[in-house]
């Protein structure tokens, strides 16, 4: 039973370092994405916030409790994509 406990914990570790991390450095209203499951970093590095995970779940908004930027799934952007388009930030945790 504790191995198996193991195995699922580290599987949900390894799930949550493949999320798309998304800013908002351009100060916009709405940040569109393609994702419901996300890191929002804020600002590009070096200026980043912490890098906090979002689930939207069934909702279609989040807003980033850390920078208060208002997220907004859109399912025809792919799930690294943003509009507009420099929120999407290339590196993948």
């Amino acid at each position: 039973m504790r191995i198996a406990g193991l195995i699922e914990c580290l599987n949900a570790a390894l799930q949550m370092q493949s999320y798309p991390k998304f800013h908002n450095a351009v100060g916009a209203l709405v940040v569109r994405i393609g994702s419901r499951e996300f890191k929002c970093i804020g600002d590009k590095p070096p200026q980043d916030h912490p890098h906090v995970y979002l689930n939207m779940g069934d909702v279609s908004e989040i807003v980033c409790p850390y920078c208060s930027t208002l997220f907004r799934f859109d399912p025809s952007l792919g799930v690294n994509e943003a509009d507009p388009a420099d929120c999407a930030y290339g590196d993948i945790d």
